[in-house]
């Protein structure tokens, strides 16, 4: 079933509904059969295309044979472009925005003018397609209800150690891009901070010629990138599991018995605070058994 709003702009383009729009549109991470219908679409009508590297994108353009006219924004020169931007989508243009591959801002240029744009009243329309770090996500086999995206880590060791072990406790599934310079090293890291036998998965050249997805035991993934298993070369995507020890505290934990042991030690409210933390019960369930132990 098409809903009549899409039927429409397929039938009538993009012009008459939507000029002065901001369109951030997904392009592919390696193989071009990714291109949404969609995405050639806009590409093709909008009255110009900001783009993190003109020439990179201007290879894609002429593949599917689009002529629009393109402009740079990148990191070192978009809060200088972005008000040249802003005032074209300010007299009707339409622009779309694209990185060098997959979904824009996604550890790529683009936050500062989405930003502008929403400040300055414009719509902005996303435009779904490839992203390398969602792509792996669907394909690691890991706890996919919560999850949380990291990015690149720091490029300097003790850097990366510190922020690693600021997610050292954290429970969610774990996202991370990385460097082939950096990669065997970054791995390294996780081993030593977030021990051997936590389970991860990596995507190294996701939907390109030489994709390899291999996921297992941080230990084992460190030895196959040492021993050239895992090929280092191209771009990976790591996912690591969460941490397990606040879930295995929760489960030990016997609510009732601890809450006992701390009304002889505390305050009553502060042992439901307590309590309610380490077991993750409702603050207002555990205050009602305090009231009742107490009297």
């Amino acid at each position: 079933m098409q809903y009549p709003i899409l039927h429409y702009w397929s039938e009538h383009g993009i012009n008459k509904l939507t000029a002065g729009t901001l369109f951030v549109v997904a392009t592919p991470i390696g193989n071009l059969e990714d291109m949404s219908p969609r995405a050639r679409r806009i590409l093709s009508e909008v009255d110009v295309i900001a783009a993190e590297d003109t020439r990179h994108t201007g290879k894609l353009l002429s593949h599917f044979a689009i002529d629009t006219r393109q402009l740079a924004l990148h990191d070192h020169n978009e809060s200088k472009a972005v008000n040249g931007i802003i005032e074209m989508l300010r007299l009707g243009k339409s622009v779309a925005l694209v990185s060098d591959a997959g979904t824009p801002l996604i550890s790529d240029p683009g936050y500062r003018t989405v930003r502008a744009a929403h400040r300055s009243g414009i719509t902005v329309i996303p435009v779904p397609g490839a992203s390398a770090a969602i792509a792996a996500m669907s394909a690691a086999g890991l706890p996919s209800d919560r999850f949380a995206f990291e990015g690149f880590l720091p490029s300097k060791r003790e850097a990366r150690l510190d922020r690693l072990r600021t997610l050292q406790g954290e429970t969610r599934t774990l996202i991370f891009f990385e460097s082939v310079h950096r990669i065997e090293d970054c791995v390294a890291d996780l081993v030593e901070i977030f021990g051997r036998d936590r389970n991860a998965f990596i995507g190294r050249e996701i939907s390109k010629l030489h994709e390899q997805c291999v996921s297992g035991p941080l230990h084992e993934i460190a030895e196959q990138l040492q021993s050239g298993t895992i090929v280092s070369k191209g771009e990976f995507v790591l996912i690591v599991a969460g941490s397990a020890e606040a879930e295995h505290l929760c489960a030990t934990v016997d609510a009732d018995e601890l809450l006992a042991e701390l009304l002889g030690a505390m305050p009553g409210s502060q042992a439901a605070d307590i309590v309610s933390k380490l077991s993750g019960q409702k603050r207002n369930e555990v205050y009602k058994k305090m009231l009742a132990l107490k009297s």
